[in-house]
């Protein structure tokens, strides 16, 4: 380059004559032309685009391989490999890196662009995604739902066993409270928790009922993408990756949700205190413009359960979501109604809860309360060694010596009068009854109402002795002495 300047100096200021130039330098007539044309060098232009003898031929075959791709899963394209092995199997003899620079170019050319929206105050984005957490010693998968808005760019993130109606409902509830409002409007892709049906070439949906239940109790605005089309809810769809790779990497260990959770949540707190390139205010500032324009949220929370009637069956179990949960044998063969959280299960019968459970997230599992089968153990007692919902069922040592001395003591109705005194668990504590049981054992009174005396004192067991004290009245009155005699007489007579 400083040759080149100061050749066009020496000639173009100084005047010296071109054929001095080449005689010092020994450059062409052209080299020097182009030199005094151009401030710098201009470097190669191709005037004509170069024959390609071998691939131009088979670049229709390229193009439609391409073109057919569109409408399959992108796991399943053609590579630029197996694009050269089709184009060689059908007579192409160059090489493969001739293929792979044109399968780059025709892609690059046919990458769509995208338009730059704009994010209003009060509005927000959900999507869920997947993670490893080493849970209680155990590496599992979680689904995780974040929900985002692209103003302020705070988001709120809860971890899930998987993704269902009931954590999509949870999910909200729990969102819209961290946030202090409800957006106005919310877009979503189109899970099939929300969206029934996609009609009208992918403009119309039918909606679930379970997503226009949540809809009705927040009053929100919804907008769902177009099918394949997740850059129209781009900021969560970043929001997820982000979460993925700052909050679950190194994958997190936790005792349970609850950890998870709170560890998830607090993130979020304090990511607020962030600002965003091109922003003149952090997140937590951004966020209260958004707060304005949220709508305010319902005077009582939307119940995030999943309701089903069904019918307890003969063994007193009741089937959920592919598991059984058990109930008191009292409700056997009756109608029960199911609740199902995300948390737990809970059934009702004639409008009284009778049960209660940890919700099960595997399948064909069952879930037993001993408590709910004593009443009919306590009629067929030979069953207790082989009752399944006992079989894990864990008892304080002072039990099981309970147990032998009553079978000793009792003969035959030993194992009747323990199964009584289990029956005394449903109505008080385990603590509170091994409590009651060691003592009856310390004064050998172990039968069932013995053992029951230890749990209360109760009001009405107690005596007290009667005073005139606030009663005037009754110092007055007078009561003869009973006639012993009297009893004699329904004794039969003197003995």
């Amino acid at each position: 380059m400083e040759r080149w300047s100061e050749i066009r100096r020496r000639v173009l200021v100084e005047g010296v004559h071109k054929r001095q130039i080449i005689r010092e330098t020994g450059m062409h007539w052209e080299t020097l032309k182009k030199i005094l044309e151009y401030s710098e060098p201009p470097g190669y232009r191709q005037r004509q685009k170069r024959q390609r003898k071998k691939l131009d031929p088979f670049l229709p075959k390229i193009e439609q391989y391409l073109r057919e791709d569109k409408a399959l899963p992108r796991k399943q394209r053609h590579t630029a490999k197996r694009i050269w092995e089709r184009l060689r199997d059908a007579g192409f003899t160059g090489g493969y890196t001739i293929v792979k620079d044109e399968v780059r170019r025709l892609t690059q050319r046919g990458q769509e662009v995208f338009v730059p929206l704009i994010h209003r105050p009060g509005e927000a984005q959900v999507d869920f995604g997947e993670a490893l957490v080493k849970m209680n010693g155990r590496l599992r998968k979680v689904a995780f739902m974040v929900m985002a808005l692209p103003y302020s760019d705070a988001d709120f993130v809860m971890a899930f066993e998987r993704e269902c109606t009931e954590t999509f409902w949870e999910g909200h509830v729990q969102g819209f409270e961290f946030f202090g409002g409800v957006p106005r409007r919310i877009t979503y892709d189109n899970t099939k928790i929300a969206v029934a049906q996609i009609i009208g070439g992918s403009k119309e949906r039918k909606l679930t009922r379970g997503f226009c239940q949540l809809k009705s109790h927040y009053l929100f605005n919804h907008h769902f993408c177009q099918v394949a089309r997740g850059n129209e809810k781009g900021v969560v769809e970043g929001r997820v990756k982000f979460t993925r790779l700052n909050s679950f990497v190194p994958v997190p260990q936790m005792r349970d949700f609850t950890e998870l959770n709170a560890h998830l949540r607090q993130r979020c707190v304090d990511d607020r205190q962030r600002r965003l390139r091109g922003q003149s205010a952090t997140k937590e500032q951004l966020l209260l413009e958004d707060q304005k324009a949220f709508l305010p949220l319902p005077a009582t929370p939307f119940a995030a359960c999943r309701q089903v009637s069904t019918t307890a069956s003969s063994l007193s179990l009741v089937r959920f979501d592919c598991n059984d949960y058990s109930v008191p044998v009292q409700w056997a063969h009756q109608p029960v109604v199911v609740k199902g959280y995300w948390q737990q299960v809970v059934l009702y019968a004639q409008g009284l809860e009778i049960a209660r459970h940890g919700r099960i997230w595997e399948d064909e599992q069952v879930r037993f309360e001993p408590l709910h089968y004593l009443a009919l153990l306590e009629k067929k007692p030979g069953a207790l060694d082989h009752a399944r919902p006992l079989a894990h069922w864990s008892l304080p040592e002072c039990f099981g010596m309970l147990r032998r001395r009553l079978e000793n003591e009792r003969s035959g109705d030993g194992t009747r009068e323990y199964i009584r005194v289990l029956r005394l668990l449903e109505k008080h504590s385990l603590p509170k009854l091994r409590h009651a049981v060691e003592q009856a054992l310390a004064v050998g009174a172990i039968t069932r109402d013995a053992i029951a005396q230890f749990l209360f004192p109760r009001p009405d067991y107690r005596f007290t002795a009667f005073s005139l004290d606030g009663h005037p009245h009754l110092r007055h009155v007078r009561i003869d002495a009973p006639e012993i005699g009297c009893y004699r007489q329904l004794l039969g007579g003197v003995r």
